[in-house]
């Protein structure tokens, strides 16, 4: 087992791993702003895990790509980048925010776009309407979710978008449309947990919509500026992005020079929740357990045998919930995240780095002590931990509450637990 007075002497807080002083349109540019992805790590992060663990020309992989922000920075910083994600989601966002597309082409499409959709709404509605049917999912979560009016309005932009012929213009349109389906529902606008608000303000779908293109155009012009010309050229030779489970990164073996990631937390099923409006939109969601269960950790899914998870701390975490439910979805989620350390290690080549973002959490006054199960999983893969440091999170896109008694993401309430997240740990482990 690792040696723990070790680790604390390599593991250190450092201030300017926080960027304190950079603000949200400072963490949010270019394309970075496609979409308000929940848990992400700012890019500032992944960049200087980049230029501190890779040289140009190097391959950066990131096998929980989320919305693709290790991929973008490998790009900006002439690397080649690999990802891969399960959610279908976070792999549109991904290979839209990672495909720089011809402005020319792009301005002509929306031009044409926004005259087909005015037409559409305030020319030929109710016919356009009865067309569009068809794009409506058949899931009674659409109406528990959207009222009848705006469902239909999204339902013309959404059959629309789908007229498209370019791939990569369709898929920004794609990106933009999920980004206004919040502001389009009755989901209460200032929560990430999935609560309904019925006297929300209506918003206007198609101005949104329109809006959202527009700066996301701005911001296709401002990234392929910062990019080289071969990259922009041969784009599909320098960045791969695939939806894929994390244990089958798509990349050969020995050829990764980092791995640049911020894996799931042992609740990531919650994130599943908020990802459940495009995932409707886009049939990619029967029902939302179903939806769950792609997700490393899902609480949806258990291991009914006790496996090896390869770590001292994970299995006294175990121990603490010993005959409930939740002791079995963590040990399958620290049973899923060796296998997805040990396909980091394949990929990577001798003295190659495993760069990994994760933060601890709590459940029901228990401490779940990731860094250290991950450190010693690590060390039981035969990785050398070079260093681990801790930075202090300013903020995070997640819920900040728990149900006292049941432990799930809930309202802010006297009775509830309010949840910190003051820091991160970012573990440096290198292939021997």
């Amino acid at each position: 087992m690792i040696d723990q007075c070790l680790i604390k002497h390599k593991m250190k807080e450092d201030k300017s791993w926080s960027f304190t002083d950079e603000s949200h349109h400072n963490t949010s540019y270019l394309t970075h702003n496609y979409y308000t992805y929940p848990a992400k790590f700012i890019p500032q992060v992944a960049s200087r895990l980049i230029l501190e663990n890779s040289n140009e020309g190097d391959i950066v992989v990131d096998p929980f790509m989320g919305s693709g922000t290790t991929i973008v920075e490998a790009l900006l910083n002439k690397r080649f980048g690999i990802g891969c994600d399960i959610n279908y989601v976070a792999f549109l966002v991904a290979k839209a925010k990672t495909t720089p597309i011809n402005n020319k082409l792009l301005e002509e499409e929306i031009l044409q776009l926004r005259s087909d959709l005015d037409y559409r709404m305030n020319g030929k509605y109710n016919y356009y309407l009865s067309k569009s049917y068809r794009f409506i999912p058949k899931n009674d979560k659409i109406d528990y979710w959207f009222k009848k009016h705006q469902k239909e309005k999204l339902a013309i932009i959404f059959a629309r978008i789908n007229e498209v012929q370019n791939s990569a213009i369709k898929n920004l349109f794609l990106v933009a449309f999920a980004q206004i389906l919040k502001h389009c529902s009755i989901w209460l606008q200032s929560s990430v947990k999935p609560q309904r608000d019925f006297k929300k303000v209506n918003y206007e779908p198609l101005e949104l919509f329109l809006s959202r293109v527009r700066n996301m155009s701005k911001r296709n012009e401002a990234f392929i500026q910062k990019l080289k010309p071969e990259i922009i050229n041969s784009i599909n030779e320098h960045r791969k992005v695939i939806r894929r489970d994390a244990r089958k990164i798509p990349c050969e073996d020995n050829v990764a020079t980092s791995i640049v990631t911020s894996p799931p937390y042992v609740t990531s099923y919650e994130y599943a929740d908020l990802h459940q409006l495009p995932a409707l939109w886009f049939n990619k969601m029967n029902d939302l357990s179903s939806f769950r269960k792609n997700f490393i950790g899902s609480v949806f899914k258990t291991e009914e045998n006790e496996v090896n998870v390869h770590s001292k701390t994970a299995d006294e975490i175990i121990e603490n919930f010993k005959g409930k439910k939740k002791s079995k979805e963590i040990r399958k989620y620290y049973f899923e995240m060796y296998d997805c350390l040990a396909e980091m290690k394949r990929v990577l080549k001798k003295n190659g780095k495993a760069c990994i973002v994760i933060g601890d959490t709590q459940y029901r006054n228990i401490d779940i002590l990731n860094h250290l199960v991950f450190i010693e999983q690590l060390n039981s893969l035969k990785f050398e931990i070079e260093n681990v440091t801790v930075r202090q999170v300013t903020s995070k896109m997640l819920p900040s509450f728990r149900d006292s008694r049941t432990g799930r993401f809930a309202k802010p309430t006297n009775t509830n637990i309010k949840l910190v997240h003051p820091k991160e740990y970012i573990i440096i482990a290198k292939k021997n």
